[in-house]
């Protein structure tokens, strides 16, 4: 992946290693089972993860990649998994996810859950002094963690999904983008385009941990978004989200389904534009766990 010039706008990433990982503990709740763990994974910070495995059965279940969102809610993290958010439906992700038959994984990002202990501005700035950028110590983290769940026995890597909500809706395209072995992509309130977002004044909606050096100065939006083309992939906005300019969802909507048709496989995209702002509805939750089940 080092050598992928979209990586290298991601500023200097972790030595690559093999991912060692310790089981903390084991339960059943909430009809599935969840495995808590602590990973090795980038040299500097272990991580923490949740796993949540149907109870029925023994896999290899196709997984579910989950990013969770931000929400300035920096104590979540990867609890969005299992506990929801005011602003996603209240059954949580883990229950629906596991009670169609899937594998779920999910990771807390720098700055969040049990890695809350510093700000995100005083990780960005440390970062950047450093010659990291912090969007791309995510995407290592989030990747290698995939690296992981890919070698386990009770997973079938070769049926991989990433879904997410606003912050874990750009983790899941960006994600997509930079790892084929992703086939389906669900993003909900994460259809960003820079320039719409830079023509509405709107930088500011956004926290420091999207903002990558120079990165308009080699790609657009488009570009990246594109090399998800032709795997499946369902966008979800609200009409009224302001951190998604419905420009810019526009203008992606339209550069993706050229894009698509010009592979063969139009029906694998799709722009769904709901009602209500920077939540996931109920009709969006519908929406896109029928995309998911047919297409992963």
């Amino acid at each position: 992946m080092r050598d992928d010039p979209l990586w290298k706008c991601l500023g200097d990433l972790p030595a690559n290693q093999d991912v060692r990982a310790r089981s903390i503990r084991r339960d059943t709740q909430d009809g599935y089972r969840l495995e808590s763990l602590m990973l090795e994974l980038n040299g500097i910070e272990e991580v923490p993860a949740y796993v949540a495995m149907p109870t029925e059965g023994s896999g290899p279940y196709p997984l579910v990649l989950f990013n969770h969102s931000h929400g300035g809610m920096y104590e979540q993290g990867k609890r969005e998994l299992i506990r929801s958010s005011s602003y996603l439906q209240q059954e949580s992700f883990a229950q629906a996810l596991t009670g169609m038959g899937y594998a779920v994984g999910c990771i807390d990002m720098w700055c969040f859950g049990e890695r809350s202990g510093r700000s995100e501005s005083e990780t960005f700035k440390e970062m950047l002094w450093n010659g990291q950028v912090m969007w791309g110590m995510m995407l290592h983290d989030n990747l290698k963690f995939l690296d992981y769940l890919s070698g386990r026995e009770d997973i079938d890597a070769s049926r991989v999904a990433t879904v997410g909500m606003s912050m874990g809706g750009l983790m899941a395209w960006w994600s997509s983008a930079l790892d084929g072995r992703i086939g389906v992509t669900v993003d909900i309130c994460g259809q960003v385009e820079a320039r719409a977002l830079i023509e509405r004044r709107g930088l500011d909606h956004h926290g420091f941990y999207s903002y990558v050096p120079g990165l308009l100065k080699h790609v657009e939006t488009l570009d990246i978004q594109k090399r998800i083309a032709p795997r499946p992939r369902i966008s979800l906005t609200g009409r009224h989200d302001r951190l998604c300019p419905p420009e810019g969802v526009r203008r992606l909507d339209e550069g993706l389904r050229s894009a698509y048709a010009e592979t063969g496989h139009a029906e694998h995209w799709r722009c769904v534009s709901a009602s209500g702002g920077h939540a996931e509805t109920l009709d969006m939750r519908e929406t896109w766990l029928a995309f998911l089940n047919k297409h992963l």
